[in-house]
């Protein structure tokens, strides 16, 4: 089964993930079918935080592949970003 989920890259303590389509036995970091796009989670300044090819994540999801919850919640930060800046506000609002 094809599952589309995040591949971990980057260095110890900076994280980058790929979002990646992959048969769902395989590793998490291994070899994958097809890159959709990427998760920065550690941005700075004006570098971009999330890419995704919605067009090739719908055909992999036409095909059945199955989306992890991570990926999802991701998906549908990147269709409303007001989620995100909801988000934001919210930890701010913890931390003082």
């Amino acid at each position: 089964m094809v599952k589309i989920r995040l591949a971990r890259g980057g260095a110890k303590k900076k994280p980058f993930y790929s979002i990646v389509a992959t048969d769902s036995r395989r590793r998490r970091d291994s070899a994958y079918i097809e890159r959709l796009g990427y998760f920065n989670p550690v941005t700075h300044g004006q570098e971009v935080r999330l890419i995704i090819e919605e067009a090739r994540l719908a055909y992999w999801t036409s095909k059945g592949a199955q989306i992890s919850d991570r990926v999802k919640q991701l998906v549908k930060e990147f269709k409303d970003p007001l989620i995100r800046e909801r988000d934001i506000a919210v930890k701010s609002a913890k931390n003082l």
